[in-house]
């Protein structure tokens, strides 16, 4: 994608499919206000949001394709996140990816640290329209537990630190312990979230506002 009226062509295509605009924040990598205002300009939605500035608000879409679409490329972005993660000088149990595209990076990072393999969705995914607070996400039963166990956590970026503490947060109340997040692309240079540190192989630097 390589402007504003392809993520709008592409939040049209989404929402009629029947994702919610978290789940389309989440395939567009934006923040939910950017994935709902795209959505609105696509015609796509049925009920009013807040109303945004004319010329939108002010994110950056992160496209991973190239990445995403070749297994060995993944692999090689998956080492390279479990290198950042070996700075840490600590050992996980288990490596938790964030879905949905945390989850094929973590496999990749999980692999080569050797550790057991967690998936956490998060709330946004079920997010369309109210307070996002009134939700919550969870843990796959098809994957590692974290109860008693050291954590990594993993996803493709940081939009605004929302999703890495909710899975912190969701971590420490089943008896886990998170170590690390690591993250292809941080959008807000964040360096730990609730104590945790935060590592990424790219920051974006915003230099002026429109």
């Amino acid at each position: 994608m390589k402007n504003v009226d392809d993520l709008i062509a592409s939040a049209a295509e989404l929402a009629d499919r029947g994702l919610s605009k978290g789940e389309i924040a989440d395939e567009l990598n934006v923040s939910r206000e950017t994935a709902s205002w795209l959505v609105d300009r696509s015609g796509a939605a049925t009920k009013p949001e807040p109303e945004q500035k004319p010329d939108g608000p002010h994110d950056i879409h992160v496209d991973w394709n190239a990445i995403g679409s070749g297994g060995r490329r993944l692999t090689y972005i998956g080492r390279a996140l479990a290198d950042l993660l070996t700075e840490t000088h600590d050992s996980a149990d288990v490596t938790i990816g964030i879905e949905k595209a945390g989850v094929p990076l973590a496999t990749s990072v999980s692999r080569e640290l050797e550790t057991s393999l967690g998936s956490y969705s998060p709330a946004k995914h079920q997010w369309d329209e109210g307070d996002i607070e009134d939700l919550g996400g969870g843990f796959s039963r098809n994957f590692a537990p974290v109860s008693g166990q050291r954590c990594f956590i993993v996803d493709d970026t940081v939009t605004s630190g929302t999703t890495l503490r909710e899975t912190i947060e969701s971590i420490r109340a089943e008896g886990g312990e998170p170590l690390a997040c690591v993250v292809i692309v941080d959008k807000q240079g964040v360096d730990e979230i609730d104590g945790v540190p935060v590592y990424s192989l790219i920051n974006v630097v915003r230099v002026g506002e429109k």
